[in-house]
């Protein structure tokens, strides 16, 4: 490998892998090497970076140290199971939605890879899930925590990626585990909220990058910790970290508090 990390990107029509293009582009430490794109992408067989973008992942990660994936799930697992013969050495997935199945599946490529997956690669985003998890170890179960985020009206899943590593911050906190404590989404006559389950609320519209409250309440008073995303850079950014940290890592499974040493 050369002093340059080689990245190849995928998603590279979206907001986010436009955004993560520009920002390897501008820092000497990466080149890109190949660009990923949806079959019926108006853009396969045009450039970008001077790379001809591409829907096999094999080809555009030919030559590539480490991929960048911000997608969707399938597209995710795919270009995972593609690559396994390439001499990619790590994947960044920041692609949400996964099912528990496509959860245990990425476990497994994190035998051949080194993989590092977080529901947000914000730093602020991972300090603020480690005050979630102070205040819900603090605070007894007679305090309901509900997480709203809000989100672009673009946006497919729900809750969010960010929105789940705050509920599995607090019920880490809470010393269970989310699949237990999680409360089902309400609509119609639901009945009176059980004690010590974690709620979602999702808002989508217009063009909201990111929002995130973590709402603790009791009967007398509120906390409220808040994160709000004013630009995507700030996930690129962290996807970038993450893919400067792997390179010198063990094949497994990480995620960003890994590698902010948390």
């Amino acid at each position: 490998m050369t002093d340059k990390i080689k990245v190849a990107i995928s998603g590279i029509s979206g907001a986010m892998g436009r955004t993560i293009a520009g920002i390897c582009a501008s820092d000497a430490s990466f080149e890109i090497v190949g660009a990923l794109d949806r079959p019926d992408s108006p853009l396969i067989g045009t450039k970008e970076s001077a790379i001809t973008i591409n829907a096999d992942a094999k080809i555009a990660c030919a030559n590539a140290d480490v991929l960048i994936d911000f997608t969707t799930p399938m597209a995710s697992i795919n270009a995972l199971k593609a690559i396994q013969n390439t001499n990619v050495k790590a994947v960044i997935i920041g692609t949400t939605g996964f099912t528990a199945a496509q959860n245990d599946e990425i476990a497994q490529f994190a035998e051949r890879f080194v993989i590092v997956k977080s529901g947000n690669f914000s730093l602020g985003v991972n300090l603020l899930a480690g005050l979630v998890a102070r205040a819900a170890a603090i605070l007894g179960d007679d305090w309901d925590i509900e997480i709203v985020e809000a989100h672009h009206r673009r946006k497919i899943d729900a809750p969010s990626g960010t929105a789940i590593l705050l509920g599995e911050a607090a019920a880490k906190g809470r010393g269970g585990d989310l699949s237990k404590l999680r409360l089902p989404a309400r609509e119609g006559i639901t009945g009176a909220r059980p004690q010590g389950g974690i709620g979602f609320s999702a808002i989508r519209g217009g063009s909201l990058i990111g929002e995130h409250d973590v709402r603790f309440e009791s009967d007398s008073e509120s906390i409220i910790l808040t994160h709000k995303a004013h630009d995507r850079s700030i996930f690129a950014k962290g996807a970038i970290a993450a893919a400067k940290w792997a390179i010198g890592q063990k094949n497994g499974l990480y995620d960003m508090g890994d590698v902010l040493g948390n």
